[in-house]
């Protein structure tokens, strides 16, 4: 089959690499129930994977606990020196690890490359991060008496993983986690488990100890809920949808536990008059159509001020339609299969309403004629604020224009959502960019370019969009407690 992903698999130079067991306390655990792992391109059958049952959550936990009381009291600097090897094996492996990610994930090869360097610089940031704990001691309100604070790792913690970043969202996770002296149990995406478990065998060769990483695989629902019922599980991360967020975040308030949630996007992208054209066009098809559109990042509602609006969809249209779409294992495909066929219905249903509702296609709006989870690139013009494609995420190559005539209703209109992730604004007007910016509800906004991530900055956001941060040093504080402690000299 031309560019079926099994070829891919059986050229990888370290066959150990594609595990099909849960990884536990330093095992591969085998299971007779499987879940299937299919690849998005073809549809065909890749690998059954183990899926695990509540009892081996239980294990689980029960080996994390144990490991905790040893992780804990190695030193940083041997915490760190554990995060850099298990890097440096993600970087000499990166060709078999993009593999493995294209093939169950679907994205283009170069940007599956991309991934893998981009999640390993997490574990050498909080591999020194990790060193830099620092506490504080406090002028004392009381005769002969020391305050001080100190950091300690909460314990046991879980991180509940996506499938359209299956190896950056672990490690940004678990860098941080394991830095903090926490150890960690993963419950990736179902349909992403071979990304995870990759990097589970390269956390052995790592020497990082049993218990203290763990994959658990299998079906999300059950198993995230048994995990999130032990009170021994003392915090955890999600990455996902704001809907199955709030269902966790629910389900975790019985036991009180620390919550880090990064959750839905619905990120406006607002071009001002002033802003150069060409430089607007290439930012917001960076922004638009990284990961063939799956991003919780991504430019989902396109604000083009009036003077600029008809040239930008112009261009902003032939750039799209350049675009080539194809199996992510292909030379110069630029967008992969859609990961879940939910993700090309839904770029459906929005295309249809916001047709029913006045806006017209500039390009693209068909079916792909690679059928299957292939979706068009296509551009809407003439969007407006009530229509679905403007209200909800795409999470797909369905690109919304929408005009707008000045700042104050622009900055409004963008801010009316219950999502604040990420936005961005062009424009040359160095006021007009610190004005907006100060006035835009969103955790992050990039001014003048679509990349801003990366292992030193709180990737975040505000509102329905989630809870913590992850990356920086705020990261590392989701894994840690204040402890205050107060010593008072006993008279002689």
């Amino acid at each position: 089959m031309k560019g079926s992903a099994t070829p891919a698999l059986m050229r990888l130079k370290r066959q150990d690499l594609l595990q099909k067991c849960a990884y536990v306390n330093g095992a591969w655990l085998s299971k007779v129930e499987t879940i299937s792992v299919v690849d998005p391109a073809t549809g065909e059958k890749l690998a059954q994977v183990a899926a695990c049952e509540r009892s081996d959550v239980d294990t689980a936990v029960s080996f994390a606990i144990t490991a905790f009381q040893r992780w804990r009291d190695v030193l940083p600097s041997e915490r760190g020196a554990h995060l850099r090897k298990w890097a440096a094996g993600m970087r000499e492996n990166a060709e078999d690890l993009a593999a493995i990610m294209t093939a169950e994930q679907g994205k283009p090869l170069t940007e599956a490359r991309s991934e893998i360097s981009y999640a390993a610089s997490f574990l050498d940031w909080f591999a020194a991060e990790g060193e830099r704990a620092y506490g504080e001691t406090i002028p004392s309100h009381l005769a002969r008496s020391r305050l001080s604070v100190q950091m300690q790792p909460v314990g046991v913690t879980v991180a509940i993983t996506p499938w359209n970043f299956p190896s950056a969202m672990i490690t940004r996770k678990a860098g941080a986690a394991l830095a903090a002296g926490c150890t960690m149990i993963v419950k990736p995406a179902p349909e992403t488990p071979l990304s995870a478990l990759a990097l589970a065998r390269l956390a052995e060769d790592a020497g990082v100890p049993a218990g203290v990483f763990q994959v658990i695989t299998g079906e999300a629902a059950p198993l995230a809920k048994r995990l999130l019922d032990h009170s021994d599980v003392r915090a955890f991360s999600f990455t996902g949808s704001t809907e199955i967020g709030r269902i966790l975040l629910e389900q975790s308030a019985k036991t009180l536990r620390k919550a880090s949630l990064e959750l839905g996007g619905n990120a406006p992208f607002i071009v001002f008059d002033d802003a150069p054209l060409e430089t607007a066009v290439a930012g917001c098809m960076a922004a638009k159509f990284a990961t063939s559109g799956q991003d919780c990042l991504a430019a989902n509602r396109i604000y083009v001020q009036g003077g600029s609006y008809q040239r930008f969809v112009h261009e902003f249209a032939k750039a799209t339609s350049k675009l080539k779409v194809g199996n992510g294992f292909e030379p110069g495909v630029d967008i992969g299969p859609m990961t879940k066929p939910s993700v090309v219905e839904k770029c459906r249903r929005q295309i249809s309403e916001a047709l029913c509702a006045g806006a017209r296609i500039v390009v693209g709006g068909q079916d792909s004629p690679l059928g299957g989870n292939f979706v068009t690139p296509t551009v809407l013009a003439d969007v407006t604020d009530g229509m679905l494609i403007a209200k909800e995420e795409t999470f797909g190559p369905v690109a919304a224009i929408l005009p707008f005539d000045r700042e104050a209703e622009v900055v409004a209109r963008a801010n009316n959502s219950e999502m604040g992730l990420a936005a961005y604004v062009y424009t040359r007007d160095l006021n007009r960019a610190m004005r907006v910016t100060d006035q835009l509800e969103y955790g992050m906004v990039a001014v003048n370019t679509p990349k801003f991530t990366g292992a030193p900055i709180p990737f975040g956001g505000w509102k329905q969009s989630g809870l913590g941060r992850e990356g920086s040093r705020h990261g590392l504080t989701e894994y840690l407690e204040p402890k205050y402690v107060c010593i008072s000299n006993i008279a002689d």
